[in-house]
């Protein structure tokens, strides 16, 4: 493996803002993402790659509270379904109706993961969620 092996993930988790209990989705939304742990402890998936929210409303927001994460990697895709477990665990404490992953590497291309569920939304502990992936890769001539 090279050590210029880079790979970027980043994505979003989206949740509706027009429904009864904002804050309280807020709450549980920001608790989740607050629990995982930090960078030094276990590198795939830590709080510091998240934009964390605030729970109270904001006025800059409309229909739809986007929760924003990005990070670079050493070859992640080597450790991808393990992160891949960590970030379905982080979505099922989670309020939410769609999420969606980009993973850029330079061996495999990149891969967009897309997560929706069967009801209006995703409810902490629901279970209702499914994934779909595309996979793109250009190759230079």
């Amino acid at each position: 493996m090279s050590a210029d092996q880079e790979s970027i993930v980043y994505g979003c988790i989206k949740d509706a803002v027009d429904l009864m209990g904002d804050s309280e989705r807020r709450r549980v939304n920001r608790s989740a993402m607050l629990a995982l742990p930090s960078a030094d402890q276990w590198p795939f998936l830590s709080q510091e790659m998240f934009a964390i929210p605030r729970v109270e409303t904001s006025a800059a927001g409309y229909q739809t509270e986007v929760m924003h994460f990005g990070a670079s990697y050493q070859a992640i895709e080597y450790e991808w379904q393990q992160w891949l477990k960590a970030f379905e665990q982080l979505l099922s404490k989670m309020y939410w109706v769609s999420a969606t992953v980009h993973l850029e590497t330079e061996l495999s291309g990149s891969h967009m993961f897309t997560w929706d569920c069967n009801e209006a939304f995703h409810s902490p502990g629901s279970g209702n969620m499914r994934v779909s992936c595309q996979w793109s890769h250009e190759s230079g001539l």
